[in-house]
């Protein structure tokens, strides 16, 4: 069965399995990494003969595995010597598989073990080039058998990310998680945020007494900071810039984008406009979420309300 075949019989079953090998240095790591942010349940160094039991367990898993990287390299020494069996047992059995095989040139490779000071497994007491011309030749027959072969000698950590994202990715792409989050400065900045807003030159609701201990999300409270011309003006300019900066980010391939709007206590200013963010962005189809880290530690009464 050739490899498209194979390739497409496993998207038609809901189960797709990538097998990541190649020379040690090539990148095996970071791809398996990228593997693992498209949903990927990873398995590293799983020595081959386990190969085909583990692929029995996660199909009977009842649908809760249904993506599978396992990365098989020369760490498994003796254990290595049966890959080529397996793969071919695969392939009689009609096993859908694809491989990635991570390559790089042998000065890239002694560059990264010089930088890393880590001792090639095929050469631990003698030279790495002399690691690197064994590897090369025990992977021979392997190799001649990937389906997809990436060369990372020049490719840099962004470019391979979106090499593994078109090869592995959903046909949709994924989708980038947007999380905006209130909060405030009293209690101090939160630390993932990529983006922060202070909002704390907009007319404060605390002074007006019947406000003080609502929420920015209280429709009463919302309209009071909303009627200022400064808050108008603002949400305008914000709206344009969020509708800018977002499409950058999803293209530049960010998995995760945290919008933090901060005021004194993440009570009033923060909670409404990150919640008209949270609205916006929900309004154009962008998977967010929305969180008040700080409402509660302020003197909130029975009149907060939460419309997350």
């Amino acid at each position: 069965m050739s490899e498209m075949v194979k390739t497409e019989q496993a998207k038609e079953e809901g189960f797709r399995l990538v097998i990541v090998t190649g020379m040690s240095g090539g990148g095996k790591t970071q791809a398996s990494r990228y593997l693992e942010d498209l949903g990927y349940f990873c398995v590293d160094n799983l020595p081959p003969v386990f190969i085909p039991k583990f692929v029995e367990l996660c199909k009977h898993s009842g649908g809760h595995v249904r993506k599978v990287v396992l990365v098989v390299d020369t760490r498994s020494r003796e254990f290595f010597d049966t890959f080529v069996h397996t793969l071919n047992d695969m392939d009689k059995d009609d096993v859908p598989y694809e491989m990635l095989f991570m390559d790089a040139s042998d000065p890239a490779i002694i560059r990264r073990y010089k930088e890393t000071r880590r001792r090639h497994p095929m050469a631990p007491t003698s030279r790495i080039s002399e690691g690197i011309a064994k590897e090369r030749e025990r992977l021979a027959p392997v190799r001649a058998k990937a389906t997809y072969i990436i060369d990372t000698s020049e490719l840099r950590k962004v470019d391979l990310r979106d090499k593994i994202h078109r090869l592995f990715g959903t046909s949709g792409g994924e989708q980038m998680s947007i999380n905006v989050l209130s909060f405030g400065f009293k209690f101090g900045m939160p630390l993932d945020a990529d983006m922060v807003f202070d909002v704390r030159f907009l007319p404060n609701p605390f002074y007006i007494e019947s406000m003080r201990h609502k929420s920015g999300a209280v429709p009463e409270v919302a309209e009071y900071i909303a009627k200022w011309p400064v808050t108008k003006e603002f949400t305008r300019l914000l709206d344009e810039m969020i509708d800018f900066l977002v499409p950058q980010y999803i293209k530049e391939g960010k998995s995760q984008f945290v919008i933090a709007v901060g005021c004194t206590g993440g009570m009033h200013r923060s909670v409404y406009i990150a919640k008209h963010i949270f609205d916006r962005l929900t309004a154009q189809g962008y998977s967010t979420r929305l969180e008040h880290r700080d409402l509660m530690k302020n003197d909130v009464r029975e009149h907060v309300r939460e419309e997350c």
